[in-house]
């Protein structure tokens, strides 16, 4: 895969790459995104520190995330965590992710067969397949595990109002 290709991935969803950054680890600094960042992206691609620190400005400005400076001797440290309006967006953005997720594997197949068909066969090792069906299995144990829990949310449902009412529930 081509570095270019790589940063190109990496640059569109990096706003809410951030943000999930942030939620995840609770309260986290610059340095710390940006080697989170690299190391999801397998250490091809690192923002540099004045894009990271425009778009981590440009999201306190609009109320997604809170800083709060940190002092060690004369060194400060700023640390920003979620507000409410950052996880009520994270909320909306995974149920998102979810939606698409179904739509980005059907792309994925679709695509493997066309080139397939088109004489683009890769060679591939069997190393390499062991890896790919590990990712599958990973894949297939949280989708297995969300359709559980929303079977059982769905009867929580049913047990109260005849499934009239939402109940609360983590639906992404």
């Amino acid at each position: 895969m081509s570095e270019s290709l790589v940063r190109t991935m990496f640059t569109v969803p990096m706003r809410n790459l951030i943000l999930l950054i942030i939620g995840l680890k609770g309260e986290t600094h610059g340095y710390e995104i940006l080697k989170e960042i690299e190391k999801i992206s397998r250490g091809m691609w690192k923002p540099s520190h004045g894009n990271l620190y425009t778009m981590l400005n440009k999201m306190v400005e609009e109320g997604l995330i809170e800083p709060r400076e940190e002092y060690h001797g004369r060194r400060k440290l700023v640390k920003y965590s979620l507000t409410e309006k950052g996880w009520n967006y994270m909320r909306e953005a995974n149920e998102l992710a979810l939606q698409s997720l179904y739509m980005a594997v059907q792309y994925h197949e679709m695509l493997r067969e066309k080139l397939r068909q088109m004489g683009y066969r890769k060679e591939i090792a069997v190393e390499a397949i062991d890896g790919y069906v590990e990712l599958l299995d990973r894949i297939i144990s949280i989708l297995e595990e969300k359709k559980r829990s929303l079977l059982e949310l769905k009867e929580k449902a049913r047990k109260g109002e005849e499934g009239k009412k939402p109940v609360k529930g983590t639906g992404s």
